[in-house]
């Protein structure tokens, strides 16, 4: 049989042996769903796992009858993705806790303990975390709780699909701008019933590729698992299957088998059969940063601390009195322009004009009189810059507005130096670039609001012919196969790590603040006007 794939040519003789390594959504077929079935109006549609979107994925109303059949069909694993969560309906008991109905279960892991395959779960009760293990012979009605989450089509197909089920899915947010490929309604904002096309990932004896399979290839084949030696087959891996190895194999040796998309730096590098060496594994800190400007699509980047350019200060915008309050410090007073007028309703605080100039000077309380009461109200204290004086001022928190800020710093400034001195979100531009790069890709940008710093894992490697130099390469947005080598690293001690700024798309975006954003509170919200 032979047939073509992805571009390459693959021939599958008869007796050729091939190892299966994995199977693999290679594409979904899409109906509209009404009322969690397929629309009678609705015509098939082919999406690609890139398809552009957010997605909200929809509890399957159909119960799994025993813990054995998750594991099966449910992808659980150690990333981020896979721990699903599901309640039952009537109460567990087991030995030390009674796990009452409707409590969510979220599952961490499968592990073999004292010889017999169980799941590691967890539940929070009372704002209590309880840890214990649920055998697969547990058996009862296990429902998938809601998911407040929002995904892409590929994290979808990869981790929330079960295996011989359909998935409902309802579209978050789109996104991009409608184009004439988007096989989707104009203005589709509706659920989605996905059906998932598979293919099989394979290895062949005398080839160091994946070779990607269609399911639906025509060819007979046989089952001879246990009477092969497979440890003749390479090994493939993925970057987080190199991260999960122990601190104490590193450096390794390791030749791509399949490499990344894209032509950005070092990505471009990183191509099929070449080898490269992987000195360490470790958490690495990023600022978020994102183009400013008033129309879309901005571009978003992943700046490392390293970065060696250099940066001035840009005014930043405030929507509300609110959003002065968050962003003034100790280190400096805060001095804005009003761009919005504002009428006061109550005679004690100020009304303002476009133009009037303030500097920021603390939040306290004010007695107000509303409707005849007295009545007790968060404002914010200013004075407002009159041509020879100061003129002290109460503005109320709740006041929608808008303001300008006034940069009297010229200095210049090192990325560290802004993480250290400042809170975030902050906003910059580009004033000496990085010389230590060919193209430094943040100089073009003519203004760019740093959001946050977050933490993210990363590998550290360089070629193996010539490590001159070594970059970072991030292990969750990088989609790359090695297979390690035998040989010994000569070369311990990496060389010296370029700097390499990330630019990522809108989705892998949302991604990073999705999730950097679950571990921090949400702010408080803003005083609402007195009722």
């Amino acid at each position: 049989s032979i047939y073509e794939m992805f571009g390459n040519e693959c021939c599958l003789s008869t007796g050729e042996v091939i190892k299966v390594i994995g199977f693999k959504v290679n594409k979904l077929i899409a109906s509209i769903c009404e009322n969690n079935e397929v629309s009678r109006f609705s015509a098939k549609v082919e999406l690609p796992l890139n398809f552009p979107g957010l997605y909200k994925v929809v509890a399957d109303k159909t119960p799994y009858v025993s813990i054995e059949e998750i594991t099966r069909k449910v992808s659980i694993g150690p990333t981020r993705f896979g721990h699903p969560c599901f309640y039952s309906p009537e109460d567990i008991k087991l030995t030390n806790l009674t796990i009452k109905h409707g409590e969510q279960i979220t599952f961490n892991s499968v592990e073999e303990i004292n010889g017999m395959t169980a799941v590691n779960c967890g539940m929070v009760r009372n704002n209590q975390s309880h840890f214990f293990t649920l055998p697969l012979s547990q058996e009862g009605k296990f429902y998938e709780c809601e998911d407040d989450q929002i995904y892409t089509l590929k994290e979808i197909a990869e981790w929330k699909i079960p295996k011989c089920r359909n998935r409902v899915v309802k579209l978050s947010n789109t996104l991009h701008t409608r184009d004439s490929s988007n096989p989707l309604p104009e203005n589709f904002d509706g659920c989605l019933i996905l059906t998932p096309v598979y293919e099989v990932q394979a290895v062949m004896k005398f080839r160091k590729d994946i070779v990607h399979i269609l399911s639906d290839l025509d060819v007979e084949v046989k089952d001879i698992t246990n009477c092969y030696d497979i440890s003749s087959f390479l090994q493939p891996l993925s970057l987080e299957d190199v991260f999960e190895r122990t601190s104490k194999e590193f450096p390794m040796a390791a030749e791509i088998m399949e490499g990344p998309s894209g032509s950005q730096n070092p990505y471009n590098l990183l191509y099929t059969g070449k080898e490269i060496i992987i000195y360490k594994k470790y958490q690495a800190t990023r600022v978020l940063a994102s183009e400013i400007r008033s129309d879309s699509p901005k571009r978003h980047f992943l700046i490392p601390i390293s970065y060696k350019g250099k940066f001035k200060r840009r005014p930043r915008e405030f929507p509300t009195a609110y959003d002065l309050e968050i962003a003034r410090s100790e280190k400096e007073q805060l001095h804005v322009v009003a761009t919005k007028a504002f009428d006061s309703p109550h005679k004690e605080l100020f009304s303002v004009s476009v133009g009037d100039q303030f500097l920021v000077q603390q939040c306290q309380t004010s007695e107000v009189l509303y409707e005849g009461r007295k009545k007790l109200i968060d404002v914010l204290a200013c004075e407002q810059i009159l041509s020879d004086t100061y003129k002290k001022v109460l503005l109320p928190m709740y006041m929608e507005g808008g303001f300008v800020e006034v940069i009297h710093d010229k200095k210049q400034y090192q990325l560290s130096d802004i993480c250290k001195e400042f809170r975030l979100p902050f906003n910059v531009k580009v004033s000496v670039r990085d010389l230590s790069v060919e193209e430094d890709v943040l100089a073009a940008v003519p203004g760019l609001q740093f959001e946050e710093e977050i933490t993210d894992s990363y590998l550290l490697i360089s070629s193996a012919s010539s490590p001159v130099e070594s970059w970072e390469i991030p292990v969750y947005r990088l989609n790359m196969l090695v297979h390690l080598l035998s040989k010994d690293v000569q070369t311990v001690v990496p060389p010296v790590t370029k700097t390499t700024v990330e630019e990522i798309n809108e989705e892998q975006y949302y991604m990073v603040r999705r999730y950097e954003n679950q571990t921090l509170h949400p702010p408080p919200r803003p005083p609402k006007k007195p009722t």
